[in-house]
């Protein structure tokens, strides 16, 4: 059982300003000196950055589609585990989730597993009284979601603001704050959203103290923590990557089984057969590099814990300025971000492109998400890549976002055939061809068709998963890289 104060922060749509008034919310809660820890409802990368600049925390995502719903109370107890306070950033509009699957990955989901009150932010510009028909509609929707107050957004005058309260008074909603429009603080965004704090080093500080001071004038900080403090008890045992990975090894369920509705292979079955831990017992553990740095900021913070916990020594690579592999690497992830955007300095780092190719030659296993397929391709924008990848991508004026129910097509580094995973595919870019003659997905349902490619120790793809949901994933990957260190060392020692 856990007992830490919580809110929701949820609106009626996207666009609303939730973010900036959440962010705020993390950082005005911090600099009181609370420890606050911070959550996002779904797949986004982008904003639990901001989240982690405002508390000094980790950003975790809580996404019921790829984990399960099983997992949201676990990996929020795992990440609120010594704070004082958590809040979670929702997604969308609170009742939005899976596209045709009911509640399931919603903001509203995500509060009723938590038990958490909800505080709705409302973009109040051009209405005054429909607002508490709005709000009314939405605290009405499902009983069980507890709106506990609302702060009103972009609000354009006294008088506006005294017509907003009176409105929401009357309907007996409790405002919590309220922010004017010239209180908007300025966070640029680009064609997948706000620009990631990795890129913005200063400037993103700057914009999260205009966060935090915004939210400190025109919010009530005291009734605010009193709201979360009314959430009680949480009956979770907290999420621990050692202890997900024993259960991976002995248990045939898969990321979100309840949801599936039918048994699948993961957990042992990914791994083909028990394995003994990378690391242990007097076994080096393997080093495996993880990509970071502007270009190459999307992975959940969860992967790098599984992959430590499951006997890995994680380094941080950067591309855009490390010419060479740390030493002795025997595995590489490559997770999401913006390569398009700093594409020149990526294809003038020869020594580095050079590096990745051999490695991936060399059999050591390789995984690549979305920015990684990008990187690991022949050329992107005509620019060149590390051409492990026979494809060449380009940006798109297309928009490819939505889940995935996928299944593993070939065998590999971190799946065998026949294994189910979901996950979320976001991107602007294109690459063609689209799957190798060995694929790494096959996806479900409307998006039905093959992507990816599998090649040697290679797994590059589009599909973002989150290993936290298939622990047996990152166990699989480590014994694989313990393997290709092993092969190397044999080598090296002139064995055969």
């Amino acid at each position: 059982m856990i007992d830490i104060p919580r809110l929701v922060v949820a609106a009626p749509a996207s666009g609303t300003g939730k973010t900036t008034v959440t962010t705020g919310l993390m950082a005005a809660f911090a600099q009181r000196g609370l420890r606050v820890s911070p959550h996002k409802v779904g797949p986004d990368y982008i904003d639990p950055g901001y989240h982690a600049l405002a508390t000094g925390r980790p950003g975790r995502n809580l996404d019921a589609y790829m984990c399960g719903p099983e997992l949201v109370g676990p990996l929020f107890a795992h990440g609120a585990r010594g704070c004082e306070l958590a809040v979670v950033e929702g997604v969308m509009g609170l009742y939005d989730g899976a596209s045709g699957q009911g509640e399931l990955a919603s903001t509203a989901q995500v509060a009723k597993l938590l038990r958490a009150p909800v505080v709705l932010v409302v973009d109040a510009s051009s209405q005054s009284r429909s607002v508490a028909a709005l709000v009314h509609g939405f605290a009405s929707f499902d009983p069980q979601v507890r709106i506990g107050g609302v702060i009103l957004n972009k609000v354009g005058s006294d008088r506006h603001e005294a017509l907003l309260r009176d409105a929401l008074e009357e309907a007996g909603m409790p405002v919590l704050g309220a922010l004017r429009r010239a209180e908007g603080v300025a966070t640029p965004s680009r064609h997948l959203g706000l620009v990631p704090v990795a890129e913005r080093h200063g400037d993103a500080a700057d914009a999260v103290a205009g966060m935090a001071a915004a939210v400190r004038r025109g919010c009530d900080l005291d009734a605010l923590l009193a709201l979360a403090r009314t959430a009680g008890p949480l009956h979770e045992e907290p999420w621990d990557p050692a202890e997900a990975l024993a259960s991976a090894a002995g248990s045939p369920s898969v990321p979100g089984s309840s949801v599936l509705g039918s048994p699948s292979v993961a957990g042992s079955s990914v791994l083909g057969s028990p394995s003994v831990r990378a690391g242990g017992a007097g076994r080096p553990r393997p080093v495996i590099a993880v990509a970071g740095g502007p270009a190459f900021s999307f992975l959940y913070a969860e992967h790098p814990e599984l992959l430590a916990a499951a006997g890995a020594e994680v380094v941080v690579l950067d591309p855009l300025r490390d010419e060479r592999l740390p030493e002795g690497t025997a595995g590489l992830v490559i997770g999401g971000g913006f390569p398009e955007v700093y594409v020149g300095e990526l294809a003038a780092n020869e020594p580095l492109r050079a590096a990745v190719a051999g490695l991936a030659a060399s059999g050591a296993p390789v995984a690549a998400e979305c920015a990684g397929l990008l990187y690991l391709a022949r050329s992107l924008d005509g620019r060149p890549m590390c051409g492990v990848v026979p494809g060449d991508a380009r940006m798109s004026g297309r928009l490819t976002l939505g889940y995935r129910d996928a299944v593993a097509v070939s065998d590999s580094a971190l799946a065998v055939t026949g294994t189910r995973m979901r996950g979320h595919e976001f991107h602007r870019t294109v690459l063609e061809p689209g799957a190798g003659s060995s694929p790494a997905w096959g996806f479900r349902g409307a998006e039905r068709r093959v992507e990816g490619f599998v090649r040697g120790g290679v797994h590059a793809s589009y599909l973002h998963t989150h290993w936290a949901g298939a622990a047996g994933v990152a166990e699989r990957f480590v014994v694989a890289s313990a393997a290709a260190a092993g092969a190397a060392g044999a080598a090296g020692r002139g064995g055969g």
